[in-house]
C-alpha cells in the first residue's frame, strides 16, 4: 500500500478519489462500522466545487445540492445590511453549493467505490496512533479490543477535530477550544424565503440565525428543506453541559430568545418550531499548530485546521487539502518532501482563516452594525458606506483563497490525465 488514510469524511474520501485519479494505491480506514448520511447543511465554495468538477462530480452536486444565489447579512430586526451574489452569479466560473453534509459524504463514497472498488475502504478500524521511519510509516488501529497495523509510504490523518494522530503529535494540546457559543442546528420543510436559493445571517455576536435551502422547492407543495443554525453565547466559565455535546436538543431552551424574530421575509420562530429534530453543538476550534508533519505522516481537514463554522470554509478547505496533496505527490513523489510542500502551501492560509473566524470573519459586519446603531436604521448608507462593506467582504475571500479573479485564472491543481511517475 502506498498511502494509508485515517478517516472517511469529506477530506479522506476526496483524497481517495484524487489518489485514484493520479494512479496511487491507497486504502482508507474508518472508525465507524457503517457510514451513514449524518450531519447538517454545509456550503461548498467555488474553489472546492472546481476541484470536485475536475474529479467528474459536477453533475452529482446538482442532484444533491442547491446552487447558492446570494449571501445576505441582516440585523436582528431583519433589515438588510449587505447582500452579495455568490458562485456564478458573482462571476466565478463555478457555482457555490448548499448541501447536506451526509449527502455529500455518501456521494463521495459511492463515486470512490465505483471507481476504486469496495476494498479501498475499510470500516470499523479506529486509528489510534502511528510510527514513522525514513522509509515507511505504520498506522495503528483498534477494532473491538483488537489491535492491527497497516504499513504505507505515507499516512494522512483525516480523522477529524478529535484526531488521535494529532494528539500523538501534540499530547499536551487537550480538548478543542470552546469560546462560549452554542449552536442549535436543524432542518425544516417550509416555504423558501427570498429567491429560494439564498443564504442569510441575521443578528450579532451574542445571538444570530443562519438559514439556507439545501433542496429545491417542491413544485407540488411549494416547500423546500431549509437548513438553519440558531446561535447564542453564554459565559464560557459557567459551562453548558460540556459532557453532553452533540445531543438532541429541546427547543424550549433557546426558542424564547428568538420569539420576536419575525421578519417580513422570514418567520424565525416558526422555522425553528417546524424542525423534526434539533441538535446542540458547541462552537469550537483549535489553536493553529506550528507544524502538521512528523516524518511520513501529516494532518489534513479538521485534524489539521478545525475552525469555527464561519465563512463556509471548513468542508471546502478539506477538499482543497486533498487536491493540494495530490499535486504535491505528482511533483515530488510519495515522500516527506511532498508533505512539506503541501504544508507550506496550506498551513499559512488556514492559520489566517482560523484566526479571522474568531472575530474578523465575514460575519463581523453584523456586530459592527449592532454597535453603531443597535441594528436599526432607515438607510444602511447612513451607518456604513458601501465601500467599507464591499472591502470587508472581499478581504475574507482573499484570505480564504477564493478571490474571484485569482481563482478563475489559476491553473488546475491537477492537470487532466496526470499520473504519478514512479520513483525509486
Amino acid at each position: 500500500m502506498s498511502v494509508a488514510i485515517a478517516g472517511a469524511g469529506i477530506a479522506g474520501l476526496t483524497l481517495g478519489l484524487t489518489l485514484h485519479q493520479i494512479g496511487v494505491p491507497f486504502r482508507i480506514f474508518e472508525a465507524v462500522g457503517t457510514l451513514k448520511p449524518l450531519g447538517v447543511g454545509i456550503n461548498l465554495q467555488p474553489n472546492a466545487v472546481r476541484e470536485l468538477d475536475n474529479l467528474g462530480l459536477a453533475e452529482h452536486l446538482d442532484t444533491i445540492g442547491i446552487a447558492t444565489r446570494s449571501l445576505g447579512f441582516y440585523t436582528k430586526t431583519g433589515l438588510e445590511i449587505w447582500t452579495e451574489p455568490r458562485g456564478r452569479h458573482a462571476g466565478y466560473n463555478w457555482p457555490q453549493y448548499s448541501v447536506h453534509r451526509g449527502a455529500l459524504q455518501m456521494m463521495l463514497r459511492a463515486a470512490l467505490i465505483e471507481r476504486a472498488g469496495a476494498d479501498c475502504l475499510v470500516t470499523g478500524q479506529k486509528a489510534i496512533g502511528f510510527d514513522t521511519t525514513a522509509s515507511e510509516a505504520t498506522l495503528h488501529m483498534e477494532a473491538g479490543g483488537r489491535r492491527s497495523t497497516a504499513n504505507a509510504q505515507i499516512i494522512l490523518a483525516a480523522d477529524g477535530i478529535h484526531s488521535a494522530l494529532r494528539a500523538q503529535m501534540y499530547p499536551q494540546e487537550g480538548a478543542p477550544v470552546w469560546g462560549g457559543a452554542i449552536l442549535w442546528r436543524g432542518t425544516s420543510r417550509m416555504s423558501p424565503f427570498l429567491s429560494g436559493a439564498d443564504m442569510i445571517l441575521a443578528g450579532h455576536d451574542n445571538q444570530r440565525i443562519v438559514a439556507y435551502p439545501i433542496s429545491a422547492t417542491d413544485p407540488k407543495t411549494g416547500l423546500a428543506t431549509i437548513n438553519w443554525i440558531a446561535e447564542r453565547r453564554c459565559d464560557p466559565e459557567g459551562g453548558w453541559r460540556r459532557e453532553d455535546w452533540n445531543r438532541t436538543a429541546n427547543t424550549a431552551e433557546f426558542l424564547p430568545h428568538f420569539r420576536d424574530w419575525v421578519f417580513n421575509w422570514l418567520d424565525v420562530p416558526s422555522m425553528i418550531e417546524g424542525a423534526e429534530q434539533v441538535f446542540e453543538y458547541p462552537m469550537v476550534d483549535r489553536d493553529p499548530l506550528p507544524g502538521w508533519q512528523v516524518g511520513r505522516v501529516t494532518l489534513m481537514g479538521d485534524a489539521a485546521h478545525p475552525t469555527y463554522p464561519v465563512g463556509s470554509n471548513g468542508a471546502s478547505q478539506a477538499i482543497v487539502d486533498a487536491r493540494v496533496l495530490g499535486a504535491a505527490f505528482l511533483e515530488h513523489g510519495l515522500n516527506e518532501a511532498a508533505l512539506a510542500t503541501y504544508e507550506e502551501t496550506v498551513r499559512p492560509r488556514t492559520t489566517q482563516v482560523t484566526l479571522a473566524n474568531r472575530g474578523s470573519g465575514p460575519d463581523a459586519i453584523l456586530q459592527r452594525v449592532e454597535d453603531l446603531c443597535g441594528g436599526r436604521f432607515e438607510r444602511i448608507e447612513d451607518v456604513l458606506p458601501a465601500e467599507e462593506l464591499a472591502t470587508h467582504a472581499s478581504r475574507y475571500k482573499d484570505i480564504a483563497g477564493f478571490g474571484i479573479k485569482a481563482l478563475n485564472e489559476a491553473a488546475p491543481l491537477i492537470p487532466p490525465d496526470a499520473k504519478l511517475r514512479r520513483r525509486e
